[in-house]
């Protein structure tokens, strides 16, 4: 019986720590391919990463299992010949190696590409860098997010300090860039038949993902402002509101005519007529006082009514959640890993949020390897 999953038989060496090379292991292995994760003795060194309410003895922490699940692990130490020989006879066997060495590292340990495509030209060789590979500095997630404009961006105001995203971003922006460049990778191999030596850098993909904020500087030559949550080209979108009830909530009203949906809920339709907030231009132009109504208003409504009228009207908006609050919603149970009995009795997160009708993904993944014993 042939199996649906699409990576079925592709062989992947993940020897990449941390958290983007680990997120792409893990979404081959989501998607049925074999992942065999290699780390020196110390271990990866997520696995010490630990908050106060993980296990202390467990070479598991949580932040380790966010990229692990599906894999095996192997301890090499690499500066020794036979882990070397032993890394060189796996590359042989393999489809793609992941790898997250500071330039120069692989060619210290004998597994630069170089070395390992001579003797498997079909090898995708994927390899992330914190500055290029020209750079011998290394690349730590918060620096990047504070050289690229993120945590200018993601400040409350200007006068306020600068606000570090609180999950590695420039991470998980890089794991996709170098998911991308192996899919691309692996659809010329199976016209040429061979593989290819591909980089991915932090900053580049953290560059890459200003999008609109990039692209305001580069065409108005205006540094965009940090508004915290707020948008600086549409209101109301993503401020902060509190109901009449305590909970929070926000809007992202992207149309005139959703405003004005917006302002029948509210019982306030003359908004929507003022010159100053009839269309959205107006709209960014008197935020403040936009704002400062909205504020008021909202705190006078029960906020289960008022999502539920929205959400009738096509006004977008949603309750602010906890991160427990999202995974336990129904809607978040299909993309949680069932836990894997008693040695590792937690859910686990998908990287993979795509289905297709052509292919499944993995109804459950071994639970993130134990670290093992040389």
């Amino acid at each position: 019986m042939t199996s649906s999953l699409p990576f079925d038989g592709l062989r992947v060496l993940e020897l990449a720590a941390v958290l983007a090379g680990p997120q792409v292991g893990q979404f081959f292995a989501e998607l049925g391919a074999t992942v065999l994760k290699i780390e020196p003795p110390t271990g990866d060194v997520t696995r010490t990463w630990r908050t106060p309410g993980d296990e202390p003895d467990s070479s598991v922490s949580a932040y380790f299992a966010a990229s692990n699940w599906g894999k095996t692990s192997l301890v090499l130490d690499l500066t020794e010949a036979a882990a070397q020989a032993e890394l060189h006879r796996l590359a042989g066997e393999a489809d793609i190696l992941i790898a997250s060495y500071k330039p120069g590292d692989a060619e210290k340990f004998g597994v630069s590409y170089a070395t390992l495509a001579g003797a498997n030209p079909r090898l995708i060789y994927a390899h992330l860098t914190g500055y290029g590979p020209a750079s011998p500095r290394v690349g730590y997630d918060a620096v990047l997010q504070a050289e690229t404009g993120f945590m200018h961006l993601n400040a409350a105001s200007p006068a306020d300090p600068p606000q570090k995203m609180p999950v590695a971003l420039i991470d998980l922006l890089a794991a996709h860039q170098l998911k991308e460049g192996i899919l691309t990778a692996l659809y010329q191999r199976e016209k040429t038949g061979r593989g290819a030596f591909l980089t991915v850098s932090l900053l580049d993909s953290a560059l890459a993902s200003l999008a609109n904020q990039g692209a305001t500087w580069l065409v108005t030559g205006h540094d965009p402002l940090a508004l915290g949550s707020g948008h600086p080209g549409i209101v109301p979108y993503g401020t902060v509101y509190r109901a009449a009830d305590g909970q929070r909530l926000v809007l992202a009203v992207g149309t005139d005519a959703q405003f004005r949906q917006l302002c029948l809920v509210l019982m306030r339709p003359h908004w929507a007529a003022e010159p100053r907030f009839a269309t959205n231009s107006a709209r960014v132009r008197h935020r403040t006082a936009l704002e400062e109504l909205l504020l008021v208003r909202i705190a006078e409504l029960d906020s289960t009514a008022l999502l539920h009228e929205l959400a009738r009207l096509g006004v977008p908006a949603g309750a602010v959640r906890t991160v427990g609050e999202a995974l336990s919603q129904e809607a978040a149970q299909a993309m949680l890993l069932p836990p894997q009995g008693p040695a590792f009795p937690f859910a686990g997160l998908r990287t993979v949020a795509f289905r297709s009708s052509a292919w499944s993904v993995a109804a459950q993944l071994p639970a993130p390897p134990v670290l093992p014993a040389r």
